[in-house]
């Protein structure tokens, strides 16, 4: 994927917040409806207070492709600017305020990988057409493709239940990648228990099953993670209802499947958004996913007690800063460009755009 590497200058460094944010207001005075800012929810607040549109992975692609903007800056990691870019008109220009802003779980799964796994079901199976991939949207360009070219999809933490029955009506086994926990909860609540699911490790042959498993999982699950949310656990549940009785405790589905069994409920950013929104006024709340969004949501829920379950924060979001988007403002085309090689276009944007139907 081509993609400008550019580091921030020293001239953009150690700037007042007070003149930064006012020179950002000027540029977007200046440029008005020409110029939109995508910020997602897990941007600091330094950076989220300039975001035209907010939302999670899901949300913000849609706008993406909805958008009338020349230019559109996505404040948020690599992969979701890759997908703006996709899902964008050839005449608009998706920036990336900093293109170090990557994605661990999306490395997880990568396109060596997957064809290397596609070689040994077909081998082993015979044939890989009655297996429908699905990749969630926190993924590579490339893997995107890959499953494009495949008959699948894209999929994102709030429609995933929708894109596995999508996915299912289509072919006998789903294999998901690369978040194993958002599939094995996704798999868990559409009813499929035991041997229909099974973890497929990429570092061993055959993804470290036998052929007889294989055959019987209806579900395949890549071993990937989120290490925001993995942090979390049963313990931590425990140990916030034991100090504050009467407690609620909502989590992310990329949370392993105890502890989302273990929180009072569960769900995309954008759920989580809704639902502590309709809790009761006094209500005490604990958040277990990434720290700037529960922050923002004690600030704009002044009625209701809400805490991080505990503090877990995402490096990688935490990268971008108002320097990085002050700099891409005054330097608007110049740097930090979204590009996507040619011959992934295709494939990859099929697979957000069957996202986008179902």
């Amino acid at each position: 994927m081509a993609r400008q590497r550019q580091t921030l200058p020293d001239e953009w460094m150690g700037l007042d917040g007070g003149e930064m944010a006012e020179r950002i207001r000027a540029h977007k005075t200046r440029l008005g409806s020409e110029l939109c800012i995508l910020g997602h929810h897990y941007q600091k607040q330094e950076v989220i207070q300039h975001a035209d549109l907010r939302g999670d992975s899901y949300g913000l692609a849609k706008a993406a492709a909805g958008l009338e903007a020349r230019w559109i800056v996505f404040c948020g990691v690599e992969f979701m600017a890759d997908s703006a870019r996709l899902l964008a008109r050839p005449e608009q220009v998706v920036i990336h305020p900093d293109t170090s802003a990557g994605c661990p779980m999306a490395d997880m799964a990568d396109q060596r990988g997957t064809r290397r796994t596609w070689d040994e079901l077909q081998a082993e199976l015979g044939a890989t057409e009655g297996i429908i991939p699905v990749t969630y949207v926190n993924s590579d360009v490339e893997t995107k493709a890959f499953t494009g070219a495949r008959g699948g999809a894209v999929c994102t933490s709030s429609n995933a239940g929708r894109v596995f029955d999508w996915a299912l009506a289509r072919g006998e086994k789903l294999f998901f990648f690369p978040d194993e926990h958002l599939g094995r909860n996704t798999a868990f609540d559409k009813g499929f228990r035991g041997d229909e699911v099974r973890l497929w490790n990429p570092a061993l042959p055959l993804g470290g099953l036998t052929g007889a498993e294989l055959r019987r999982a209806r579900v395949l699950l890549w071993k990937g993670f989120c290490h925001v949310h993995t942090h979390f656990t049963v313990e931590m549940i425990e140990q916030a209802r034991a100090q504050a009785p009467g407690l609620r405790v909502i989590v992310h589905p990329e949370c392993p499947r105890e502890v989302v069994a273990a929180a009072d409920a569960s769900g995309s950013t954008a759920y989580i958004l809704d639902w502590v929104r309709t809790q009761a006024p006094g209500s005490r709340i604990r958040v277990g996913t990434e720290l700037n969004l529960v922050q923002r949501l004690q600030l704009e829920n002044p009625e209701l007690e809400v805490r991080p379950l505990e503090r877990s924060l995402c490096p990688n979001m935490w990268k971008i800063s108002q320097n990085d988007l002050l700099w891409v403002l005054d330097r608007l085309g110049e740097v930090n460009v979204v590009e996507v090689e040619p011959e992934w276009v295709v494939d990859a944007r099929q697979a957000l755009e069957r996202m986008l139907a179902v």
